[in-house]
């Protein structure tokens, strides 16, 4: 069995929680940004920002480097590895009970017509 460090799926799930920087990852996916940018492309000021990087940061999503007075910011060198086997394991999981659901579903259809074709 797989065993995942729950530390950094907590910090990732949460990082990931956030819709702010679910949107920051997503347009840093499509090129570096600095803070400034980031803060002016989402109507929020600087400090708040820092406070959504500062958590991807963390989780390792983000990097972050000081270039003068400006901190550009760029995917991080988390891939996502823990999370995405977390998922497929619950995902397997859940089709397999669906699965079963089915099967019941279709035991019951085929006895119900057996009963209406017995009258």
């Amino acid at each position: 069995m797989v065993q995942y460090e729950s530390s950094g799926l907590d910090a990732a799930f949460a990082a990931l929680a956030d819709p702010t920087r679910r949107g920051v990852m997503l347009h840093l996916v499509q090129a570096d940004a600095s803070i400034t940018d980031l803060a002016s492309r989402f109507g929020m000021t600087l400090t708040g920002m820092k406070k959504h990087v500062g958590v991807l940061e963390a989780a390792g999503f983000v990097a972050t480097e000081k270039i003068g007075r400006v901190r550009k910011c760029r995917l991080g060198p988390r891939r996502m590895e823990d999370e995405a086997a977390w998922i497929e394991r619950y995902r397997q999981a859940w089709d397999a009970r669906f699965g079963a659901l089915d099967n019941v579903l279709e035991s019951m259809m085929r006895r119900e017509n057996d009963d209406g074709q017995s009258s």
